[in-house]
């Protein structure tokens, strides 16, 4: 009896302090993702009906960790930062080893048991926010945040992270990411504009070694396709192809769409590859046109609003960094997925919060999401209130 009173007090507890509205948002989107998704499978082989299915159950998992991670206290995580680096470390090497890819060669992203398949890089995601959260806030504190050694010690773990996950994982999609969240929470903790200029001149000066020496040729030909066409694909039946599919089935939705299940494009096998994961947008497109489209967008902005909602009310520096990190997260793949299905960003593959197909990303965006509900339902901690 003692145990359940426990239980029914966290619960109470949870619906009291926790944020449903995240929560509710976060389920919506979701399952609007699941609509997507079964729309497609359901015509398709039987083998393919089984993803609404994985869909729903890392939906289930990932409400599940939200409700978890609410109860983390994020500063106890956060100066265990040192060991978080190394997991990420060995977590993605993992790969080396057991990893796979879609064609399932040697080395993927992907680790693989049995049917369930997991993305070391997506999960790493959430240490990879915590750990720099904790570092800005550890240099604030000592009033050395805009030191050149502080700066060099951030770009030291974010280029090993950003390094592991380019080439071992071989996902430049991802990796992309977590430069976007990087650049964010700089910005979000107050590093001074002349670091940001002498970065981008850092990076602009280091692309040709990165270019010659990190990317495969068909990296290479993604990045140049949409700007320069004639280079790479001058009869636009290789690297736009996709795209250009993408683009095509939007602009047939219209205003409403073609209907659920009534896609001429999404809904003919192999006509977009990967409709169900990164091109989960043109789905909504075809089928539910114009209308469909700004749903889905406005379910994320909401999501994003509410995050940078929370970070900036939260009494503590630490868990403000991680809300915006978060929302960084969420801005960064938003603005890269439905770009590639407008057919304005390269080709790189990323998958659209929430509503692509993909446990790995579904359940790493609930309990990102579960961390920013938990900062809201706690104080501000001793330690930062003179700050």
């Amino acid at each position: 009896m003692q145990i359940l009173g426990t239980i029914i007090r966290a619960i109470v507890r949870f619906f009291q302090e926790a944020d449903i509205l995240l929560l509710g948002l976060c389920v919506a989107a979701s399952v609007f993702g699941i609509v997507l998704i079964n729309s497609i499978v359901k015509n398709f082989s039987p083998a393919m009906g089984g993803q609404t299915s994985v869909q729903t159950w890392a939906m289930i998992i990932g409400i599940a960790l939200f409700v978890v991670f609410s109860y983390i206290d994020i500063d106890i995580i956060a100066d265990k930062s040192r060991l978080l680096f190394l997991f990420s470390i060995l977590f993605i090497s993992t790969l080396l080893l057991w990893g796979v890819g879609e064609e399932e060669v040697n080395r993927g992203a992907w680790l693989r048991f049995g049917n369930i398949g997991i993305q070391p890089a997506e999960i790493v995601k959430v240490a990879f926010i915590i750990i720099i959260a904790r570092m800005i806030t550890n240099f604030k504190e000592l009033k050395t945040f805009n030191s050149i050694m502080s700066i060099l010690q951030i770009s030291i773990v974010f280029a090993i992270i950003f390094g592991f996950v380019l080439i071992v994982s071989q996902d430049m999609g991802t990796a992309l990411v977590y430069f976007g969240i990087l650049v964010i929470m700089l910005f979000a903790g107050g590093m001074k504009l002349r670091w940001f200029a002498i970065g981008a001149t850092l990076i602009t000066a280091a692309t040709p070694l990165i270019w010659e020496n990190f990317l495969s040729e068909k990296q290479k030909n993604r990045i140049i396709a949409p700007f320069a066409p004639e280079l790479v694909d001058p009869t636009r039946q290789g690297f736009l192809w996709q795209s250009d599919l993408s683009v095509q089935a939007i602009a047939t939705g219209g205003w409403r769409g073609q209907g659920l299940g009534s896609g001429n494009l999404t809904q003919t096998a192999h006509a977009i590859p990967a409709q169900h994961t990164d091109f989960i947008f043109s789905v909504a497109g075809e089928e539910l046109g114009f209308i469909g489209c700004m749903f889905v967008i406005a379910l994320l902005v909401a999501i994003i609003i509410r995050c940078v909602q929370i970070g900036l009310k939260s009494n503590n520096p630490l868990g403000m960094l991680v809300c915006l990190g978060v929302a960084g997260m969420l801005i960064t793949q938003t603005i890269m997925n439905i770009g590639m299905a407008l057919g304005i960003t390269p080709v790189i593959g990323i998958t659209l919060p929430f509503f692509s197909y993909g446990g790995s990303s579904i359940v790493t965006s609930f309990a990102a999401m579960g961390l920013v509900s938990g900062i809201k339902m706690r104080p501000k901690p001793v330690r930062f209130r003179n700050l």
